[in-house]
């Protein structure tokens, strides 16, 4: 590993003190450890002070040394053993991290550094000569399956190409970094494989109920000829539905399993004699929920401008796409999602919970009333 050193003394500020919003932070995070083990809160406290000043300087080790009681040497063995730590003046706008690891290399690293240091500087650790931005090479940062891509001050930008880069580049010079989406670029949800989705595409209890319904269908085959063969008992009205194969009657998975295959909602014996389940609860046994259910949020019209959805935590491009052809537009709209509502989203998109895992409505309730400002206010970060 390279020797790293601070900064020299000539670009050393005199002092350091978190402002009021970080103060706030770096005592949430010190409050975390047991009481004998603040100590342990130094990295995140060292990572505040970067991210308020953009870079660790003497001063910042120093004060946060003294937050948390210990000497002035342990804190700096942190600051200087980790990478993560920029102990030099870096862009003021921008701190690009190409991963110059095998896979990202194997996709195309090494276009992304001709780029920087074409839009940038030649040398890594430069700025440019506005001092907005500057670059360097680093190793693996954990989303190979996203090669190649680069790290901006704590954001990942994946899925990259040269062309790609130089415009996120051009967006971070002109002071407009935070309209660049984060995460992959090229239209992916995540790491999910580019051309759709190509494991688990079975829901496993369809397999099951399956296997009931062949089952029934071999009980039936033994007591006589199938519904559909002249001289069934079954054979008339019953028959005139369609029904492709027997199902032994009272079964509630067999009818479900049957209604399946038929694309059709499968119809208890007692539906009139309870109350009658909404199907966003569908999402439970396999089934997509329907379109027209009651349950279904309701579209409005596009908005001449409509809000930026992916400033939600967990709502990349892709799933932004996915809820505007749903009629999601705002924020406001989701703020007012009731359990059902979320629940048939839920369903449809597969999410499985993540919806109220993620809390979407209450950001989507702070960024309704008062965007980013307000977003930092109630969760403590920027959205994203």
């Amino acid at each position: 590993m390279s020797v790293r050193r601070l900064a020299d003394d000539s670009v050393q500020p005199q002092g350091f003190a978190f402002d009021r919003n970080f103060t706030a932070q770096a005592k949430t995070w010190v409050k975390k450890y047991p009481k004998g083990r603040e100590q342990s809160a130094v990295i995140p406290l060292l990572m505040l002070a970067q991210e308020q000043e953009g870079w660790v300087t003497k001063a910042a080790i120093e004060h946060v040394a003294d937050m948390l009681r210990m000497p002035y040497i342990r804190a700096l063995e942190v600051a200087t053993f980790y990478t993560q730590f920029q102990l030099k003046p870096v862009g003021t706008r921008a701190h690009i991290q190409v991963c110059g690891t095998t896979p990202c290399m194997l996709r195309g690293s090494e276009e992304l550094m001709d780029v920087c240091r074409k839009k940038i500087n030649p040398e890594p650790f430069k700025t440019n000569e506005e001092g907005t931005l500057s670059w360097e090479e680093v190793e693996c940062q954990g989303a190979c399956v996203n090669a190649p891509m680069v790290i901006i001050f704590k954001d990942a930008y994946e899925d990259l190409t040269p062309e790609r880069l130089a415009e996120i580049i051009d967006e971070f010079e002109a002071g407009k970094g935070a309209d660049v989406p984060t995460g992959p670029q090229n239209g992916r949800t995540f790491s999910a494989p580019i051309s759709g989705q190509v494991t688990l595409t079975e829901d496993p209890s369809v397999k099951k109920n399956s296997k009931a319904t062949a089952k029934g269908k071999a009980a039936a085959a033994k007591k006589g000829p199938e519904a559909d063969e002249p001289g069934h008992p079954k054979s008339g009205a019953e028959g005139a539905l369609g029904t492709s194969r027997p199902v032994a009657p009272g079964n509630a998975k067999n009818d479900k399993a049957a209604a399946r295959e038929k694309g059709t909602a499968a119809v208890p014996a007692d539906a009139g004699s309870r109350p009658a389940k909404a199907a966003a609860g569908a999402s439970k046994t396999g089934a997509a929920p329907l379109l027209d259910d009651k349950n279904r949020p309701a579209a409005v019209e596009k908005p001449a401008s409509p809000d930026d959805l992916k400033l939600i935590s967990g709502v990349g491009p892709a799933l932004e796409r996915k809820l505007n052809d749903l009629g999601i537009y705002t924020y406001k709209q989701v703020a007012s999602w009731k359990k059902a509502e979320r629940e048939w989203v839920d369903g449809y998109l597969s999410f499985k919970g993540r919806i109220d895992r993620d809390d979407w409505v209450r950001q989507a309730k702070a960024l309704a009333k008062g965007g980013r400002d307000e977003y930092v206010r109630v969760f403590g970060k920027e959205p994203r």
